[in-house]
């Protein structure tokens, strides 16, 4: 899974549940030009992903307007995405979700991207932040039980589109708004000597 850090992000064309609960045919290839937030999770009606898929529905707004998409990925078929759609929050679903919930069927998606637990045939929690290049930028991977933070995938974002703009780079803790540093041995030992006790 980390070897794809700096390699294009594999593409793929696989059946989706859409926000307006219709069904269609998405490749990674067609949000060239955007980011992408593309994650995996195990399962449809288990018990972590409800809560990562909701917070994710949460933040939207905050992805979109930073140039970013959402793309959810499950080895469920769409079918099944669009029932857990369906099925109230209060019995067990995630109810409307305004972003595609994709179906990984086939299990080569979550194979292409090294995330595939083989011997249970699901995925495990992998978070891929792609840029508008279609290069991935940043990879991270959970076991079944540990959920995400949304806020880290955010703030990787936010990381990502400061290095583009202005070609600084950004130290541990770095968070929007805050100093970053000159990518020289100069850089490093002014923002050292002015952040470190």
């Amino acid at each position: 899974m980390t070897n794809l850090v700096t390699k294009p992000a594999p593409d793929f064309t696989a059946q989706a549940v859409m926000p307006d609960d219709s069904f269609a045919e998405l490749s990674l290839s067609q949000f060239r030009g955007k980011y992408v937030v593309l994650f995996f999770y195990p399962l449809d009606f288990t018990f972590v992903c409800p809560t990562e898929i909701i917070a994710f529905d949460a933040a939207l707004p905050d992805f979109q307007r930073k140039g970013a998409e959402v793309l959810g990925v499950s080895v469920d078929s769409q079918f099944t995405h669009l029932a857990w759609r369906k099925t109230p929050r209060e019995q067990g679903g995630i109810g409307r979700i305004h972003y595609p919930l994709i179906s990984d069927l086939t299990k080569r998606i979550a194979r292409d991207y090294g995330v595939l637990l083989e011997d249970a045939g699901v995925a495990l929690r992998g978070l891929f932040l792609i840029d508008r290049q279609g290069i991935i930028r940043h990879a991270l991977v959970n076991d079944l039980p540990l959920g995400r933070s949304v806020a880290e995938a955010l703030r990787m974002l936010d990381a990502v589109r400061f290095h583009e703009e202005h070609g600084e780079v950004c130290p541990a803790n770095w968070c929007e708004g805050r100093e970053a540093m000159k990518p020289t041995v100069e850089g490093v030992a002014q923002y050292l000597t002015k952040h470190t006790p």
